[in-house]
């Protein structure tokens, strides 16, 4: 096995929702070990309520690895997953959709600065604007893939798809 990937999906979805599954199988063939989080239960306390359940369910998964994990996330997948890499070692981010904030909840967005991270956004996002994580990646030199497709990047999933494995593939021959 090359690695751990954590693979956290976005709220009023599931552990086996597209763009995760197809995620997951993918690095599964390539011989990396996943696993997706089911914050399903977390969800149910809104999308504000929600962010400090998923935090601390990501972060006790992180924990109990030998190794720091891969994150990918797809909207509030990519939200907690960007704040945990602040709290414990990740070894890169993969964030699909991501809110440059969550409404009623403290926190703005953020990273470590020193994580290699890939944002992927779609030019028609109607429930995460492409301006906050544009301005997120240009104040942080961070690369910001935007394609053509709205919030479910659900046409887009063939590009995704080879920009993780290219991700995973520069992560294998780090290690």
């Amino acid at each position: 096995m090359r690695g751990q990937i954590i693979l956290s999906h976005g709220s009023d979805s599931s552990p086996d929702a597209t763009k995760v599954s197809a995620l997951a199988a993918l690095a599964e063939s390539l011989d990396w070990r996943t696993q997706r989080p089911d914050y399903r239960a977390d969800d149910a306390c809104g999308h504000a309520g929600s962010v400090a359940p998923r935090i601390a369910r990501l972060r006790a998964a992180i924990e109990a690895l030998d190794a720091p994990p891969l994150l990918v996330g797809s909207s509030m997948g990519a939200f907690v997953s960007g704040l945990v890499s602040l709290d414990v070692p990740v070894g890169g981010l993969l964030l699909l959709a991501t809110p440059s904030g969550i409404p009623g909840y403290a926190r703005k967005f953020d990273l470590r600065p020193d994580v290699p991270t890939l944002l992927i956004h779609g030019w028609r996002d109607e429930v995460c604007p492409l301006a906050g994580v544009q301005a997120f990646a240009a104040r942080r030199r961070l690369p910001l893939l935007v394609l053509d497709d709205d919030h479910r990047l659900g046409s887009s999933m063939e590009t995704i798809g080879a920009q993780f494995r290219l991700m995973l593939d520069q992560l294998a021959s780090a290690a």
